[in-house]
């Protein structure tokens, strides 16, 4: 998909944004960036969370990509056991397939993207997303260049990998679980690893072919229903602290143990005044979502 547009001089300039391919996984003659996390060499040092942040500035309260933790066994025969988390870059994306106004596409070496200039902030491929990869960033930031309100993802670092770098997380990750490149060349590190390694992925079932996957992989950790039911104590109210704190970051939470439907009508209205500008598409979408 594309664009052509002028400049202040009167030039014409062709704007590509990529496409909307279809699957690339084993396809001759094309590429399929991948990502193979091995979870026998994931410390949780962070460093990949951190690393993500300083590259993007990615505002408080949302991650493009986050460890997940989980301890396992009882006192005192105890392990703790990380799981690296981002966007699956599916090859049939879900969100993509979801988007009313095409602000997320699949670029064709595979990469799921977001065009900031297009989105309208409805939410619709937060919700349609599977992995829970996407947030919305908040009004508010401490750099006034930077896009507000709009859905954003991890990209897989695209600016940094079309330059021949690896992406930031990958880059730091001191352990070296983190291995990408094009699993559609035979002679890469990650298609080699994937070629030997037994591997899973999220939520297979679906459909959506993930180019993230797992060595070692933990079905505790891996399902989010049980990993989310067995957060102790102390995470749950460390989340609920950060909400009632944040107001506008994610519009979509509820916190646990007090009244849903207060928070339900509490973030409806903040939502809809924070965007008075888009109100109208948004309640245009949401018509079309129920009454087709």
């Amino acid at each position: 998909m594309a664009e052509t547009h002028n400049d202040e001089s009167g030039k014409r300039h062709h704007r590509d944004y990529g496409i909307q391919t279809p699957g690339t996984k084993g396809v001759p003659g094309t590429k399929r960036y991948a990502m193979a996390i091995d979870l026998r060499k994931c410390i949780g040092c962070m460093s990949c969370v951190v690393a993500c942040k300083a590259e993007f500035g990615t505002p408080l309260g949302v991650w493009r990509t986050w460890v997940k933790t989980a301890d396992k066994g009882a006192y005192p025969n105890t392990t703790r056991v990380f799981m690296p988390r981002l966007c699956n870059h599916c090859d049939y994306p879900i969100c993509v397939r979801n988007c009313p106004t095409q602000a997320t596409y699949k670029h064709e070496d595979g990469f799921v993207l977001q065009r900031y200039n297009r989105c309208i902030g409805c939410r619709t491929c937060i919700v349609a997303c599977p992995y829970n990869a996407r947030h919305l960033i908040p009004l508010k930031r401490t750099d006034g260049n930077l896009p507000t309100l709009v859905v954003d993802k991890c990209t897989f670092c695209i600016h940094r990998v079309k330059k021949g770098l690896l992406p930031s997380c990958v880059q730091t990750c001191v352990g070296g679980a983190r291995i990408f490149g094009d699993m559609n060349d035979p002679d890469s590190e990650v298609a080699k690893l994937l070629a030997k390694e037994k591997v899973t992925v999220l939520k297979p079932s679906l459909g959506t072919e993930p180019a993230v996957f797992y060595i070692g992989g933990d079905f505790e950790i891996m399902s989010e229903n049980k990993s989310y039911t067995n957060r102790t104590t102390q995470l749950k109210e460390e989340f609920n602290t950060f909400k009632r704190k944040h107001p506008g970051d994610a519009f979509g939470d509820i916190v646990e143990g007090e009244s849903t439907m207060y928070w339900v009508k509490k973030n409806m209205v903040d939502f809809v005044a924070e965007i008075p500008h888009k109100a109208g598409e948004v309640g245009k979408i949401i018509k079309k979502l129920i009454f087709g």
